[in-house]
């Protein structure tokens, strides 16, 4: 007979039901017996869970939050990889207690140690330790929209023949509405001195605008397990490995499908940054994986079949000949790395990692 302790909590699921049968089953306990030892029973199999069956529930429960019948996350249109809450979940009405058991039961697995095959947007973790979002963090959620306010930063308002206001359209649940960005927004008009703002407010109400509630629901889920001040101490590079792990990037393959415009192949830049790649830790190849493709989830099948917004799209370095003074950057939609044209191995070795491993900066949520 399995031996349980007093304070374990017997879920017992069927290999067919396990998303519902695991929600029927752990919803109702108090946060504090979230904390307790799971001990998991698979209806009609025998074995005693010394671990191995948490693991394998995790691994099958993590694959059901994703299943397009639930409704709750849609794969980000930028790189096809990581996940974004689905805006349209409101079509399944148990969604927001639904979002609201998937945020205890991620925190539960960093709380156990337990590695999850899942990967979000950038924004998404951030949205979890309360960090600032930027612009460029809508690149994957929404390519197009990202665009459209690169291109504003970068020209004159006047030049654009754009009538911009501090309002935005959003649709929550279905339902479209124009929302001010600030008090009486839709009557102050966008010019070239205000429009960081405008950038800043309108990022700030497309990233959660249409899924606030959502948002809100799977945070206080989390939280409840994992108070925001413990998992605030992480960035959200770091909350990514501490929820799906640490990965084994074979620099060999990644060197062997990628692409180079204005440089070769044998060139002594490109040669100093395999180079530099090779000499990193663990830690920094996943953070540097992050840095290119927006999430450190290595292809399956190899980074022949590494994924971009246009399907397959294999890391590519390209020359930029604006100076050796400037970090690399990054184009996470296309798997693409901008790289200086430094004046020695060190320097490239030293800017490379400074761009990684930086916390990026930008505006919070109020």
């Amino acid at each position: 007979m399995p031996r349980y302790r007093r304070n374990d909590v017997s879920v017992q699921v069927s290999r067919n039901r396990v998303f519902s049968d695991s929600f029927r089953e752990l919803f109702r306990l108090r946060p504090s017996e979230w904390k307790n030892r799971f001990y998991i029973i698979f209806q009609g199999e025998e074995g005693q869970d010394a671990g191995g069956l948490l693991r394998e529930w995790f691994s099958v429960i993590t694959r059901e939050i994703f299943n397009p019948n639930y409704a709750l996350f849609i794969t980000a249109p930028g790189d096809m990889v990581t996940y974004m809450i689905n805006k349209a979940s409101y079509i399944n009405p148990e969604h927001l207690d639904y979002f609201k058991f998937v945020g205890r039961l991620i925190a539960k697995s960093v709380f156990e140690h337990k590695y999850l095959d899942c990967y979000f947007t950038r924004a998404f973790y951030k949205h979890i330790l309360n960090l600032p979002v930027r612009y460029q963090d809508l690149e994957s959620e929404d390519p197009a929209f990202f665009k459209s306010l690169d291109f504003l930063l970068q020209n004159p308002i006047d030049d654009l023949g754009l009538d911009l206001t501090f309002s935005t359209e959003v649709e929550e649940f279905g339902v479209r509405s124009v929302r001010d960005l600030k008090p009486n927004g839709r009557k102050i008009d966008v010019n070239d001195a205000n429009k960081d703002e405008y950038v800043k407010l309108v990022c700030q109400m497309k990233m959660t605008g249409s899924i606030r509630k959502q948002l809100d629901a799977f945070l206080t889920g989390f939280y409840e397990i994992i108070p925001k001040d413990l998992i605030s101490m992480f960035n959200e590079q770091e909350l990514e490995l501490l929820i799906s792990g640490l990965p084994t990037v074979d620099i060999d393959d990644m060197a062997a499908n990628t692409d180079y415009k204005g440089f070769q192949k044998t060139s002594t830049h490109i040669q100093w940054f395999w180079r530099a790649l090779r000499s990193f830790e663990k830690e920094d190849k996943a953070k540097f994986l992050q840095f290119v493709t927006g999430t450190s989830k290595v292809p399956l099948q190899g980074f022949a079949s590494l994924e971009g917004m246009n399907g397959v799209q294999k890391f590519s370095i390209h020359m930029d000949s604006r100076g050796g003074d400037r970090l690399p950057a990054a184009h996470t939609c296309f798997n693409q790395l901008d790289l200086p044209q430094y004046e020695s191995y060190e320097k490239l070795r030293q800017s490379l990692l400074l761009a990684i491993r930086e916390c990026t900066e930008g505006f919070g949520f109020a």
